[in-house]
């Protein structure tokens, strides 16, 4: 029978679509026994995984139940196969994306941060936001409160699923889209992200929806913020370390961007650290891919591999081939 351990603070009950003929191996965090399993669903958050690779044996798959596996390899090596939950994360990171523009672009945070004041007469405030983010300082009657998304140019730097999903809930808007990912290709147009510097300048939203590599570290440092229009929005939805932070905090400081951030580097953002107060700045605590619906999504994927790898077929969200 195929041996299937699985994170302890995963509910049993997500399991009862697993198929028949595996045996089910709850691991709890603090595991003080070697264990023998064939495959592994870890816990969603690495850290809590640490002592419990040490202590499985004869591991041959990893299903993780996110769609970034960036420690895995590391530490299981390069003779077990790994697949992701591609596709987990498409809504709940979609939608969290939509929100963090539009919440931006409607100063949001500011009008927040009135109503705790309680004083009304503030709501001026929004075009002097306007005006100093974005540089236009012409005289607007009525005055500007909230500025469109509709219409905007918005690059999407990273074009697998979740970047797809993104672009899908950004089609009422009529955005003017640029994409971008690791080869250019066409129908639609992708752009390879070599070209990232040149396409900079034309756009007005720039999300990161992309795997953290060795390619990837610091792709937007203080070079790419020097090409970005005055006033740009930046939405990081991938990992922190796509972003050099020094050059973050200086372009936020400096009044050249505004930015919404999932995620951060270093994670979790200590207390004290300068990201905190910088402004044109909302930060979330790496929580867009969270949701009731994100577990049971994510199961039934690592669910329909079990059952294609039980089978012999070809397991279709593989990121690392055993060797």
């Amino acid at each position: 029978m195929l041996r299937v351990g699985y994170s302890a603070n995963i509910a049993a009950e997500l399991l009862d679509d697993f198929p028949a003929g595996i045996e089910l191996i709850r691991l709890p965090r603090d595991l003080d026994h070697d264990v023998e399993i064939e495959v592994w669903i870890p816990d969603p958050y690495p850290t809590r995984n640490t002592q419990i690779v040490p202590r499985l044996r004869g591991v041959k798959l990893v299903l993780s139940l996110m769609a970034g596996t960036e420690w895995i390899p590391a530490a299981m090596g390069p003779h077990v196969t790994i697949c992701n939950a591609r596709g987990a994360h498409n809504i709940s990171t979609g939608e969290w994306t939509l929100s963090a523009i539009l919440t931006m672009l409607k100063h949001f945070p500011l009008f927040l941060d009135i109503q705790r004041s309680g004083e009304w007469k503030r709501r001026f405030e929004a075009s002097a936001e306007f005006a100093a983010i974005t540089g236009d300082t012409r005289t607007h009657y009525p005055p500007v409160m909230l500025e469109e998304l509709t219409g905007k140019t918005v690059m999407l730097v990273g074009y697998g699923s979740i970047g797809k999903e993104i672009e899908r809930m950004l089609q009422p808007f009529d955005v003017e889209l640029i994409r971008l990912a690791r080869t250019a290709r066409e129908d639609p147009r992708v752009h390879a992200v070599e070209e990232l510097d040149a396409l900079l300048p034309k756009a007005q939203v720039i999300v990161l929806i992309l795997p953290s590599t060795a390619e990837t570290r610091w792709l937007i440092g203080a070079q790419q913020f020097s090409l970005m229009q005055q006033g740009a929005l930046l939405v990081n939805a991938a990992r922190g370390p796509i972003v050099n932070t020094d050059a973050l905090v200086e372009a936020l400081q400096g009044g050249k961007i505004r930015a919404v951030l999932d995620v951060t580097d270093p994670e979790p953002l200590p207390v004290g650290h300068p990201l905190w107060k910088c402004p044109n700045l909302l930060i979330t605590p790496h929580v867009g891919g969270s949701s009731p619906e994100f577990a049971l999504r994510s199961l039934k994927i690592a669910a329909d591999e079990l059952r294609r790898y039980m089978a012999g077929e070809p397991l279709r969200n593989v990121v690392q081939a055993a060797v």
